[in-house]
């Protein structure tokens, strides 16, 4: 499907946004990219998604995923492949974040095996074990876990956005163990509260 240039713009998903945010998701899953979300999952959880929309047809989703007010996730971040270039991605993940600002969150993170990318638009890598919320409650169930390919990032905000974009040399980032101790996240989690 090509997509000509126009007017974009980001809405709230509703129910019958999800068919194309499904469609969307499976493309990047099928390639390995995004973890797959069945259709029942994407309707369960519809109200965490933005969808962005060019010419009535929804070229882009990504979902905010609430932890509580110290962290949300920006997670399931796809965009058409012949809509990409026109910044759909980049507005998407604004109209995330100006989404955690309205409900006061103090942090943001992401997972991500496109690190440049979100590195242009904010995010800085960090230690997946600073993350605990988001291991204990979805990591641990993923048939990943303990060969986990993606980057945990937070957001840093323009002034990463900024050094990113200069050019800026990459910040020494600890991997987490492959296989992490639930005792050692635990204890990393009770430190940071």
């Amino acid at each position: 499907m090509a997509f000509g240039k126009g007017k974009i713009r980001t809405r709230k998903a509703t129910l019958p946004d999800a068919p194309a945010i499904h469609a969307l998701i499976e493309g990047y899953a099928n390639a390995g990219i995004l973890l797959a979300r069945t259709m029942g999952d994407i309707c369960e959880n519809v109200r965490d998604f933005t969808v962005v929309e060019q010419k009535g047809k929804v070229i882009g989703c990504g979902a905010l995923h609430l932890y509580g007010q110290h962290l949300a996730e920006v997670r399931s971040i796809a965009v058409a492949r012949a809509a990409q270039g026109q910044g759909a991605g980049s507005k998407l993940v604004s109209a995330l974040l100006q989404e955690a600002r309205q409900h006061q969150v103090a942090q943001v993170c992401l997972f991500t095996r496109s690190p440049e990318y979100f590195g242009r638009l904010g995010f800085v890598e960090v230690p997946h074990a600073v993350l605990p919320d988001k291991i204990f409650k979805d990591c641990r169930n993923c048939p990943m876990f303990t060969r986990c390919d993606e980057t945990a990032m937070i957001y840093a905000g323009a002034e990463a956005r900024a050094e990113a974009c200069e050019g800026a040399t990459e910040v020494d980032v600890v991997r987490p163990e492959r296989q992490p101790a639930m005792a050692t996240l635990v204890q990393i989690g009770r430190a940071e509260s």
